[in-house]
């Protein structure tokens, strides 16, 4: 097998993760964005925060604006690509817990990444 001529991972976004991320206060997108990067590059960003619930490979990027507390959630569970599962704004009513709909959501939005990258990559042996 040919050794990749980049080590970026291409970034695959499921559902409306990626239109929800633009609707984001423009700052705030350029630090995901950045952020986003360096997980294509195989870093890990110094905000990146394991995902709980969903076992290892899914985190969450959490950031702070004026407008609110926003947050990405990806995975790197996948070889050859990495996945926004879920872009959002945090409006818990019930302090530091998300909302159980974004966590209904983000488990939803991975069983569809999982079937995207068997299509598109082929299932693991």
């Amino acid at each position: 097998m040919k050794p990749s001529t980049s080590a970026d991972k291409p970034l695959h976004w499921v559902g409306s993760s990626k239109k929800d991320l633009l609707g984001f206060p423009e700052a705030t997108v350029d630090d995901f964005g950045y952020a986003l990067g360096l997980v294509q590059m195989g870093g890990t960003p110094p905000t990146a925060k394991r995902w709980k619930g969903e076992g290892p490979g899914v985190f969450e990027l959490v950031e702070d604006d004026r407008g609110g507390t926003y947050r990405v959630v990806y995975t790197v569970r996948f070889e050859k690509a990495v996945y926004v599962l879920h872009c959002f704004q945090k409006k818990s009513p019930s302090g530091i817990r998300t909302a159980q709909t974004d966590v209904d959501l983000i488990h939803e939005r991975l069983k569809t990444a999982q079937t995207d990258y068997e299509a598109r990559y082929g299932k693991k042996d």
